[in-house]
């Protein structure tokens, strides 16, 4: 009875291993270049001019074997994808530590180049879903937020950056945000104990005149952002609260506020091209805390 059961269970997984084969060997092969033609003709959206959605290293003709999405493809995520037999990586942010990907800027910088041998050495093809992922409506990256934040029911129907939540404070809901995203690491600027209801939610890094036009709003209490600079919106909080206006602002860090984004599209991915073993790979945060 044990033998036919493992037989059975065996057999099982050999005929999805086989049909998920067969939806991709069917016809033509599913090449990197065609996956990009199809993933940004479902977003419904058009890359900018100038978009950083282009290939960051690799073969576009190379037929792809599985597909990893990521917030960002860092060294130990591109090893994860290898094991994994992911040869096609979609990554959010840079691979090569600035927003073009110029490799000029570091020049023959030793871990930019190991990095870059690694995906030629491992036949990786690595594209960069940035602008067009923003561009989709709606926005791929915040809507895989909310739904991480459970704050559908509670997101306007005028703004979608903006949420009417069940009275809570500034220290409760940034423990709750916490909890949900699961991260080690949060800056919060304000008074711990402000009353709150009215908050606005714009992850990444969208930069000093969109982060305090987002605060200066009479029906924003808190912004949750991912990151800002230090001298710039962060300052800006404080002097508010300072001030006695009732604002406050949390920074979750880039990575964990957008991570979600890229999780669901994975699973967005599976209706785009089904058929294809598709994962989705954490970076996780790049920092650490003493004693934890």
């Amino acid at each position: 009875m044990i033998i036919h059961k493992r037989f059975v269970t065996v057999l099982l997984t050999v005929s999805a291993i086989s049909l998920s084969l067969s939806a991709q060997t069917s016809g033509t092969p599913l090449t990197a270049a065609e996956a990009i033609k199809r993933i940004i003709a479902a977003t419904g959206a058009t890359p900018p001019p100038d978009t950083v959605d282009t290939i960051k290293g690799g073969d576009p003709n190379t037929v792809v074997t599985g597909i990893a999405t990521t917030f960002l493809d860092t060294y130990q995520v591109l090893e994860k994808a290898v094991a994994d037999n992911k040869n096609f990586i979609i990554t959010h942010e840079p691979t090569f530590y600035n927003h073009p990907d110029d490799m000029t800027v570091l020049g023959d910088d030793a871990v930019q180049a190991q990095k870059r041998a690694y995906i030629k050495e491992h036949h990786l093809v690595v594209w960069r879903f940035h602008d067009t992922w923003h561009l989709r409506h709606p926005d791929g990256i915040l809507e895989g937020v909310i739904d991480e934040f459970g704050w559908k029911p509670n997101q306007s129907t005028s703004d979608p950056n903006l949420f009417t939540i069940p009275q809570t404070t500034v220290a409760q809901l940034a423990g709750s945000l916490r909890a949900k995203t699961g991260l080690h690491i949060m800056r919060v600027i304000g008074d711990p104990k402000m009353p709150v209801t009215q908050v606005a939610l714009m992850p990444g890094a969208a930069g000093l005149t969109r982060q305090v036009k987002m605060l200066e709003r009479d029906d924003v209490q808190v912004l949750v952002a991912g990151e800002a600079a230090e001298w710039e919106t962060v300052e800006y909080a404080r002097d508010a609260s300072a001030q006695g206006r009732h604002k406050a602002l949390i920074l979750l860090g880039h990575e964990i506020s957008e991570e979600a984004g890229m999780r669901y599209c994975a699973e967005w991915l599976k209706s785009v091209l089904p058929g294809v073993p598709i994962e989705y790979i954490r970076a996780g945060e790049p920092y650490w805390m003493p004693g934890q």
